[in-house]
């Protein structure tokens, strides 16, 4: 069957899939009908977040297609240049100094944010003893183990892969575009009236239906909301349960997230009537989260006053908030950038480039924030010396 035909609302545009990844995407839509089917009909859009990304040996982080880096769907920060990694491991070195020398990384992708912040550590003499990696897929686990046996096999003994958070953790854990990636709800305000966009069939075509909100916790979460008249937008209990969750465990430290978004008026602008919803498809961004699930990514804008007050709620205390670009900037990225000389064009230009676009306005350095959480902690991080856009979180 031609794949217009199975996938009617496919974006035209977009490069189309291999057969073999045709036939993996085919197998992910019908466990999701027979959840649809189970559930009456009808199952709420975080739901079906959860099965497109997440289904065992199905699902876009569970399976073995590549997602990073030129030859996959998006270029996170870690990928595009190993200047990230070694400058946030100068502020890990710092949070470490005032706790404990681990390091717990949520979602660790390829492996390669460990391995450059390894590495920095170890030049600045402050190697954690442990750096935990807590990653749910199997393969990606694969992947970081081979990159770090690679690169770093002598420190390859101090990393560990955890199935569950640990019960507790003192140091710094780090979540590079984690939440972005967490499940979603999606609420309609329409009429002073509050429902739940969900994921219905018509034959076997996913479409777009709304119901009554049944969820108690959604449901306040929602009302709270002074939200203009036919809008609609995400709330993500997942990143509130996440929080809940590092909170509870962390004894002494500082939860460390880097991801895009914004604070709740900006989140929640007028102007953003139909939500943050976001696909990634080899480097192709649209907005059809029905597209071939299982072979795209799918993410929302990350609510970072909904994170501030879930941390706080929680007994953590807010440690600094900004733009990625003031972070990097405080925490040394351009001294690095100096250890190579402007007369070694082939080394320093490439360096240069990957530095403008981590930091520019026009590139990652004002829609990707960073959040800072902290339990036990008494020394100001240096990653918000300036920039602070805690104001914007009201």
């Amino acid at each position: 069957m031609p794949l217009c035909e199975l996938y009617p609302t496919m974006p035209t545009t977009l490069p189309p899939p291999s057969p073999e990844a045709t036939q993996h995407s085919a197998k992910l839509c019908e466990l999701i009908r027979r959840d649809i089917a189970e559930h009456g009909g009808w199952i709420p859009f975080a739901r079906y977040m959860e099965l497109a990304l997440y289904a065992p040996g199905l699902g876009y982080y569970t399976a073995g297609a590549h997602k990073f880096g030129a030859a996959g769907d998006f270029v996170t920060a870690p990928e595009l240049s190993p200047l990230f990694g070694r400058t946030l491991a100068r502020q890990a070195a710092e949070i470490m100094a005032s706790s404990a020398a681990c390091i717990l990384e949520l979602g660790a992708g390829s492996g390669k944010l460990a391995a450059d912040m390894l590495g920095e550590l170890e030049r600045l003499g402050s190697l954690p003893d442990s750096y935990a990696i807590l990653e749910v897929s199997a393969d990606l686990r694969a992947r970081q183990q081979t990159h770090l046996r690679e690169k770093l096999p002598h420190l390859l003994e101090r990393v560990h892969w955890l199935d569950a958070l640990p019960q507790k953790f003192s140091g710094a854990i780090v979540a590079n575009e984690v939440f972005d990636a967490l499940p979603v709800h999606l609420v309609h305000w329409r009429d002073s009236a509050l429902t739940e966009r969900g994921v219905a069939l018509n034959g076997n075509d996913f479409i777009w239906q709304e119901r009554t909100i049944g969820d108690a916790t959604l449901l306040s979460a929602a009302q709270q909301l002074n939200m203009p008249d036919d809008y609609v937008s995400e709330i993500c209990l997942a990143a509130r349960g996440l929080v809940n969750s590092l909170a509870g465990c962390l004894e002494q430290g500082v939860l460390l997230f880097i991801d895009y978004g914004f604070g709740v008026r900006e989140f929640y602008h007028p102007q953003r009537s139909s939500g943050t919803l976001m696909c990634h498809y080899r480097h192709h961004a649209h907005d059809d989260p029905f597209y071939l699930p299982g072979l795209q990514d799918i993410t929302a804008h990350v609510n970072f006053t909904d994170i501030a007050e879930c941390g706080i709620d929680a007994g953590l205390e807010l440690l600094g908030y900004t733009s990625q670009a003031f972070f990097l900037i405080n925490c040394g990225i351009t001294e690095l950038l100096q250890n190579t000389s402007p007369e070694n064009p082939r080394d320093y230009l490439p360096l240069s480039a990957q530095l403008q676009k981590l930091t520019s306005p026009a590139e990652m350095g004002e829609l990707f924030k960073v959040i800072a959480l902290g339990k036990e902690m008494t020394c100001p991080l240096c990653g918000f010396a300036s920039g602070d856009l805690t104001r914007s979180l009201c």
